[in-house]
């Protein structure tokens, strides 16, 4: 090898750059290359990013500026005196990687540079030696390199760095699980097989807690059912506190700069049982009770965080969770506490028993470094879903408190967080009486703050005015869901009227008021946006609703339905509400029924039972919105807007019963959603479908 990391690159073929990959880009290789070299030792990973920018591979695969690289970054990962070594070799991983995804997709073959399996042949040699560096963390990162059980057996019998064995070790598991999926296996490759099974028993039996629960990784990736075997095992190393600094000093594994933790294995070890939910369960309780008992925080924290994963998946672990939920809420540890109630928050009714002790935590100032909100803010939404009032008091002041700032929220999909002001409210419905004055001076507070406020934002009617507040809408859909209960704010929702940003919310709140809203029927028809014809057909809908015009309104929604062209064919929704008075429409509606698609025929359906008074066609095909969901889809929305159709029109077919309770019978939630609203989704999902299935 060249005395220098420059020498080494002198030696390659820099004059094959440009023909191959045209001027610029060369040119841009070659800057990157020689940075890295006049770097050496010196060069850090940020100094690899120019490199990665030229080469790395992209969506569509391998391209020719890897190729042409590859013996560059060979020369330059092999060096002693090289920097980011490690880096180096992510990247010639990541790039063989890539190649042998493309490879399998029959389809993006054509992804991989021509030349580039020839170019990783020649190197071959090379790449093999960095199993065998000088350097560990090259060693680590190198594994993916190697080719066959065989090679990965040789390194762990020559590894003695005991940080390099735990990630060998893995890597056998998933060779050996390779090995077992093809077909006509050679011999030696069977014999390797069989030690490999021979290296993991070993490891099971004699073993650290670290290296054992390695073990039993490597041999889930074979062995689908070696987790629930091995559960005690798991169980007793990840809870004994003094094996915690064990796992961060061995853990390991390529493409992850820094040791895992316990609670990072913990988190991983958790995904083996996923096609056994009952051994998961067990996994994730008995570590919380031991997290109890030995006063482990950081193990309760962990835990507890697979056991909210559990809860928004698999509906049967309420019952196991909720108690430990509710013990945990006294625990010292802000962190615990949190996700206790949390918890017990989403449970909604089910956390009854635990009522006093929530109440006990409403000023619970607690928080976790990850998750937005206090222990607080989660034990009074917890007594809102329970129905206990003493959640009450202060309650849209709290909810409020956050956004005063132009509040911006940030949090991971599936981790705790704090819920939408609507789904805290909405439900509230009888306690408007007592909510609704604190809604009633925000809202007035905000249309205040907007006409003094800064910026432009202007509607398309040109009638926008300053920042707005981020809780306006939110308010305006709680108003909305409390309907006639709401009536006392007709003051605050008439004055958004005239905001284009609110204008249209504003409406639906009105006309959910009912009769009480009903002097504000002129200032309704004035809110219309002039060049959004939608908003017309709305609008004048509203109107009638709340005692206008009747016929005006049917004939100028009933036209945009004649007229209206794809996608959505007009207002049909809006022209069932007249009922029978829209029945010179109803052939444009069965048309739009028959022939429409999966977004128009079913609301093309309502519109047509509510002109005729038949429920037939129209339950037919609000039907076919339930077998997808019974087959296990995911079309929730069109799932549950059929239901509550159904239980308007009143009827449902004994076919479509069935299928009913069948998706009742399902243990994960009715969500698409992992977080805390795949239990609200779920809840209302079930209710309408008890709903249905009670019809005569």
């Amino acid at each position: 090898m060249a005395r220098t990391v420059g020498e080494a690159l002198d030696e390659l073929p820099w004059e094959r750059l440009e023909p191959a990959l045209g001027r610029e880009p060369a040119a841009e290789l070659r800057r990157a290359l020689r940075s890295l070299a006049r770097k050496g030792a010196a060069a850090t990973e940020e100094d690899c990013g120019p490199l990665f920018d030229c080469v790395a591979p992209d969506p569509r695969g391998v391209t020719a500026a890897a190729t042409a690289a590859l013996p560059f970054v060979v020369a330059l990962a092999g060096h002693p005196d090289m920097g980011a070594r490690a880096t180096l070799v992510q990247l010639l991983t990541g790039l063989s990687g890539a190649a042998a995804e493309a490879d399998a997709a029959v389809a993006d073959a054509a992804a991989v540079d021509a030349g580039w399996h020839e170019a990783w042949r020649r190197h071959r040699p090379r790449l093999s030696r960095l199993l065998a560096d000088l350097r560990s963390e090259v060693r680590r990162e190198a594994l993916p390199l190697a080719e066959g059980i065989g090679v990965l057996l040789e390194r762990w019998r020559a590894e003695t760095d005991p940080t390099v064995r735990l990630p060998v070790l893995l890597a056998l598991g998933t060779a050996a699980a390779g090995s077992g999926s093809r077909k006509a296996e050679a011999e030696g490759e069977a014999e390797a097989t069989e030690r490999v099974r021979e290296v993991v028993a070993d490891v099971l039996d004699t073993g650290t807690p670290a290296m054992r629960v390695a073990a039993v990784h490597a041999r889930a990736a074979f062995d689908q059912r070696a987790p629930v075997r091995e559960l005690d095992l798991l169980v007793e190393a990840l809870s004994d506190p003094a094996a915690r600094p064990g796992f961060e000093a061995l853990w390991y594994v390529p493409d992850i700069d820094g040791p895992l933790n316990r609670e990072d294995v913990l988190s991983w070890t958790a995904h083996l049982f996923e096609d056994a939910p009952e051994a998961a369960l067990s996994f994730v309780v008995r570590l919380v009770d031991a997290a109890r008992r030995t006063g482990d925080t950081l193990l309760c924290r962990a835990a507890l965080d697979e056991g909210w994963q559990l809860l928004v998946s698999m509906r049967s672990a309420a019952p196991a969770l909720l108690p430990r939920a509710g013990a945990l809420l006294g625990d010292p540890d802000d962190g615990v506490r949190y996700r206790a109630a949390h918890l017990l928050a989403a449970l909604g009714a089910r956390a009854a028993p635990y009522a006093d002790e929530l109440a006990d935590l409403l000023d619970d100032p607690g928080e976790d470094e990850f998750f937005e909100g206090t222990v607080g803010d989660h034990a009074r939404w917890a007594l809102t879903r329970i129905g206990d009032r003493r959640a009450l008091p202060e309650l849209v002041e709290r909810l409020h408190a956050p956004y005063k700032d132009q509040y911006s929220r940030g949090y991971c999909l599936g981790d705790p967080h704090l819920p939408e002001v609507e789904d805290v409210l909405a439900p509230l419905r009888a306690h408007a009486e007592l909510l609704l004055p604190a809604i009633r001076r925000l809202l007035r507070d905000s249309d205040s703050d907007s006409e003094g406020g800064s910026g432009s934002d202007v509607g398309s009617s040109g009638r926008g005015r300053g920042r707005g507040a981020p809780l306006t809408v939110p308010f305006l859909r709680v108003l909305q869901a409390w309907g006639p209960a709401a009536a006392p704010a007709l003051p605050e929702v008439v004055a958004l009227l005239d905001d284009a940003r609110y204008s249209f919310a504003a409406v639906d709140v009105l006309v959910a008021m009912g009769p009480a809203a009903a002097a504000a029927e002129p200032a309704v028809r004035r809110c219309t946006v002039l060049d959004a014809p939608g908003n017309h057909h709305h609008v004048a809908w509203a109107a009638w609703r709340l005692g206008g015009d009747h016929d005006a309104a049917l004939r100028l929604i009933g036209e945009a339905v004649l007229t209206g062209e794809r996608p959505f064919h007009g207002p049909v929704h809006l022209l069932g509400d007249f009922g029978p008075a829209a029945a010179p429409y109803a052939d444009r509606v069965r048309r739009l029924m028959e022939d429409g698609d999966t977004w128009l025929r079913p609301r093309a359906a309502v519109a047509l039972w509510s002109i005729t008074g038949e429920p037939e066609p129209s339950a037919t095909v609000l039907e076919e919105n339930l077998p997808p969901v019974a087959h296990g889809a995911d079309s929730y929305g069109s799932f549950l807007h059929a239901l509550r159709a159904l239980a308007r029109i009143g009827t449902v077919s004994r076919t479509a019963r069935a299928l009913l309770r069948t998706v009742r019978g399902f243990d994960r939630p009715l969500s698409t959603y992992r977080d805390h609203r795949a239990i609200l989704q779920d809840e209302t999902i079930r209710a309408a479908i008890d709903e249905v299935l009670a019809l005569p």
